[in-house]
């Protein structure tokens, strides 16, 4: 369970649409610095059992979730996942009333954040793209960090709220920037984690103590949170840590997608993505990111 100390703000009544392993905890936290949490769910099962573990509502729409919310966060799969949650007469916007603010979380193309944020802006609404980093780990423990494009004045409103889970909450720049910020941590960590599974796979294959190797290497120039946290882990072959290579390829495709349209080439990113690719055939779609070294150690 979190130990996370909450920050004393107002109370608001909020809304949280998509309760998988970012958003329940996400909304939890919510619910227990104070705020008045109600959650819609796909499977609605999800949003009962949340509601009958932290006390908030559940609702079976997200246009009935976001009614009276000043703030609806929203953290689901992709682009027309969001899309399915946010528009129609079921979607968040028809629920929402003049002046609030829909705060997305989903890890999603900068080009759809542009376009809710533009239709938002048409009924009178506020949208903030907010993808974040930190893993499940960090939304069990409140301390994601989240990388926001959108208006500073909406930010500002929605910053003390969102601090329930987060450990910084940065306005990036204007719509779309949270998600191009995002874009960069993923381009970062594929190259990060390829470079770990090669370098533990030769240290393997050295007959090295790889452990003892981990452990001095990571107080010097190598040292990231990929060694801090994976490095050893995957030595003992273990890949059971949240964020899976199924996700990780989405969010690589959509590097890949954007770096068409910006003309900046990717081919790090391109290489280990066709690895992923390897991983996900070996069966591993649901193994951590870190098990790019099976491919590697499969003979």
């Amino acid at each position: 369970m979190s130990t996370k100390t909450y920050e004393a703000v107002t109370p608001h009544k909020v809304a949280f649409l998509g309760l998988g392993v970012m958003g329940y905890p996400m909304a939890g936290h919510l619910q227990r610095a104070g705020h008045q949490v109600t959650v819609y769910n796909r499977t609605p099962a999800k949003a009962q059992a949340w509601a009958a573990e932290y006390g908030g509502k559940s609702a079976a729409t997200p246009r009935e979730a976001a009614q009276g919310a000043s703030i609806v966060f929203c953290c689901v799969g992709n682009d027309d996942d969001l899309r399915s949650v946010v528009l129609g007469d079921q979607g968040g916007f028809a629920g929402m009333g003049s002046d609030a603010v829909f705060v997305d979380h989903t890890t999603a193309s900068a080009e759809v954040a542009r376009e809710l944020y533009a239709q938002a802006r048409s009924l009178g609404l506020h949208f903030i793209d907010a993808p974040v980093s930190g893993g499940q780990a960090g939304a069990v423990n409140g301390l994601l960090t989240v990388m926001c494009g959108g208006d500073a004045a909406v930010f500002e409103r929605v910053k003390p709220v969102a601090m329930a889970f987060s450990r910084a909450f940065t306005l990036i720049g204007a719509p779309g920037a949270g998600q191009l910020a995002k874009m960069v941590n993923q381009i970062c960590i594929a190259g990060l984690v390829q470079g770990l599974s090669e370098g533990v796979n030769f240290g393997l294959a050295a007959g090295l103590d790889m452990k003892l190797v981990l452990d001095v290497i990571s107080k010097g120039a190598a040292q990231s949170w990929q060694m801090e946290n994976r490095g050893k882990t995957m030595v003992e072959d273990q890949f059971e840590f949240g964020f899976a290579v199924d996700w990780m390829r989405k969010d690589l495709g959509l590097c890949l997608d954007e770096s068409k349209r910006n003309g900046a080439p990717l081919p790090v990113t391109a290489l280990v993505d066709q690895f992923y690719g390897d991983v996900q055939r070996m069966g591993g779609r649901r193994w951590d990111t870190s098990s790019l070294i099976k491919r590697l150690r499969k003979s």
